[in-house]
């Protein structure tokens, strides 16, 4: 037999269980608090890792020209010297195009070697700062995990006591019902248990069979809502047993306003034939 005391305690059960799943819920989506920050963390990783693959690039060809650069240098130096051991006409005009290819080749590796320089500047400015980001980002992430894990850790004794809690409370009730009354919970916003007026479930206001209805007021048993699956109690209606049964409307599908617009043309069709009976 359902006993107004094992109602009692299914709504205090609800909460319970309606606050401890918002617990967990809130324990699942904390972490994820992190990934935005832990994205951005990754990306200056990514393109410190690229910044200095770059400079590396840029290093090396620096170093190419340079190579170039002093080779130039020497080649044109020695033809400079030769100048004075030419004889003929031919020799000096071999030797003024070698000067000069040499000089125009050392012309376009200084400038290209100037550009170099500008870029590996430029290069490690950008990762000095990147660097500097990274770490104040590292140190930042730790924080704000060691915040999280302060929370959680305190969420989750939160949960635990709310556990005792629900353990004491579902001594003496059916595990199978409980199991059921937790999952309505988490799928019914916080909601399990309604009242049943004038047939009609107040959870989602669908009309009952009158022998549905009859079971929840007899109460031998937890009675679940066939539609919205939520554990139905019964509650006095305002207007007395008899509107609280409709039998005319048993079995359908409709909103609780449908059923009052229904009883108020009742009444009106009352009105009109006990005027025609006084006349």
């Amino acid at each position: 037999m359902v006993t107004e005391n094992d109602l009692d305690k299914l709504r205090k059960l609800q909460d319970i269980i309606h606050e401890k799943l918002g617990l967990e819920k809130n324990i699942q989506e904390i972490p994820k608090l992190l990934g935005t920050q832990e994205e951005l963390l990754n990306r200056l990783k990514k393109t410190f890792i690229e910044r200095n693959s770059e400079f590396e690039k840029v290093k090396n060809e620096e170093v190419d020209l340079r190579n170039k650069l002093a080779i130039t240098e020497a080649a044109r130096e020695k033809s400079e010297k030769n100048m004075d051991a030419v004889s003929t006409q031919r020799e000096y005009e071999l030797l003024d195009k070698e000067i000069k290819d040499a000089s125009e080749k050392e012309h376009q590796y200084r400038k290209d070697l100037q550009q170099k320089e500008k870029t590996l500047a430029e290069l490690d400015d950008q990762i000095k700062r990147q660097a500097s980001m990274i770490e104040q980002q590292e140190k930042e992430l730790e924080d704000r995990r060691k915040k999280i894990e302060a929370e959680i850790s305190d969420k989750q004794k939160q949960i635990d006591v709310l556990k005792k809690k629900e353990n004491k409370l579902t001594e003496n009730l059916d595990s199978e019902v409980v199991f059921k009354f937790e999952r309505i919970i988490k799928n019914k916003k916080g909601i399990g248990i309604v009242a049943i007026k004038r047939n009609v479930c107040m959870g989602c206001h669908m009309i009952l069979p009158v022998q549905f209805a009859n079971e929840v007021r007899i109460g031998e048993e937890f009675v679940f809502c066939p539609y919205c699956s939520r554990i139905l109690f019964y509650e006095e209606s305002q207007e007395g047993e008899e509107d609280y049964f409709n039998t005319e409307d048993t079995g359908a599908l409709s909103d609780l306003d449908d059923i009052e617009e229904e009883y108020e043309d009742d009444e009106e069709e009352e009105e009109i034939v006990n005027i025609d009976s006084e006349e």
